[in-house]
């Protein structure tokens, strides 16, 4: 076998799938077993949210930003919740790329729920990322570099014609090769389409939402909620050296047992997180009953849940009340210790301080408010 040239365009990658005895040991079957018990248990997590709109909502900016970090798109949580439901152009390019992102993942879910991955859904994603129309690269002299050192770690394979008998390698390999665990297929996928590098940009970010979108698509999550891109940020030079040890060494167990202890990890995490937000929203409710019956009712606590970043105009659409009432409420809310009004460009925005602390912080936890009648706190 020749030593593998990262400074050669790898038109060589093998086709997949790689032998069953690489990809299938016990170790990587045991694995999946817990990763499927986790899948499972964040599903009926977000089933105890009533209205789902709070986590798809919620849940995607935060593998929007992370995803987007990895990249070098460096934005706040805050800033995407602040532009998430008005016109972008208000925003700075990177939150704006990061908001794509978001739109790329709600579109790819509509669009796997209605069929399954191709090469053609992997172009609208990576189209929608960018915001142009992008086609399988064609020009050769593409390389991927050590971003300290600047040396050469990886020649992608070239040639448009080439590509796309790979990518259609890889959508046959997703959708044919059932004797695989999905979640094996998942793993294996994942290396493949980022190793083809079809794209001139954006091969990671469309990568990691084919991810999800793969879940979705195999009934392991039915919306996009996974925050898979946490565990990626926290494991980065984990994940690019396994990546590294498939190409050498087709070390495909370890890679599999990485990406398998990912999704095990993050659904965990993730549940935890979704079980907090469920405690907030009630305990909220609670409060705000007793502490403001007058203009208390769920839809408006909903609102808060679902936009974070509140607008008079998000209380009207959701007719719950006229326009000087929606201003009322938000302000009597502000009162409250609920919101906390802030100043954007020629509007305020209202923003819900612990529901924004409980999303971005590591531990799933969240302090109850003074005075109210319940028992129920999270820290």
């Amino acid at each position: 076998m020749l030593e593998f040239d990262p400074t050669v365009p790898y038109n060589g990658l093998p086709r997949l799938p790689p032998p069953a005895e690489l990809i299938e040991t016990r170790d990587i079957l045991k694995k999946c077993i817990s990763a499927r018990v986790a899948l499972a248990e964040l599903k009926q997590a977000a089933e105890l949210i009533p209205n789902s709109a709070v986590l798809v909502n919620a849940l995607p900016l935060l593998e929007a930003r992370a995803s987007s970090e990895i990249e070098n798109i460096v934005t706040t949580t805050d800033k995407l919740f602040e532009f998430a439901d008005i016109a972008e152009d208000k925003a700075d390019a990177a939150t704006k790329e990061a908001l794509r992102y978001r739109t790329a993942l709600y579109e790819g879910t509509k669009m796997v729920q209605r069929g399954m991955l191709t090469t053609d859904m992997a172009l609208q994603i990576v189209s929608t990322i960018k915001g142009v129309e992008l086609d399988l690269r064609a020009e050769s002299g593409t390389t991927l570099k050590n971003r300290m050192s600047g040396e050469v770690i990886y020649t992608p394979p070239v040639g448009q014609k080439l590509l796309q008998k790979m990518l259609d390698n890889w959508a046959d390999f997703m959708h044919r090769s059932t004797e695989f665990d999905p979640l094996v297929r998942l793993a294996v996928q994942h290396y493949q389409f980022e190793a083809i590098h079809p794209f001139a940009d954006g091969n990671g970010r469309t990568g990691r939402i084919l991810n999800i979108l793969f879940l979705v698509e195999h009934g392991l999550l039915d919306s996009p909620i996974l925050y898979l891109s946490r565990y990626i940020i926290s494991n980065k030079a984990a994940y690019y050296l396994l990546l590294k040890d498939v190409t050498h060494k087709q070390n495909w167990e370890g890679w599999i047992n990485f990406i398998l202890e990912g999704v095990e990890e993050t659904c965990t995490w993730t549940t935890d997180k979704i079980k907090a937000i469920r405690e907030l929203m009630e305990h909220t409710a609670q409060f705000v009953q007793q502490r403001l019956p007058k203009i208390y009712s769920w839809e408006l606590v909903e609102l808060l849940f679902k936009q974070p970043y509140c607008r008079i105009g998000n209380i009207v659409d959701s007719n719950i009340a006229k326009r000087q009432t929606a201003s009322t409420y938000l302000k009597q809310l502000c009162d409250l210790g609920v919101l906390k009004e802030v100043k954007s460009g020629r509007e305020n925005i209202f923003v819900h301080p612990k529901y924004i602390e409980l999303l971005t912080g590591e531990e799933n936890v969240w302090v109850y408010y003074s005075g109210v009648d319940t028992e129920a706190a999270g820290a």
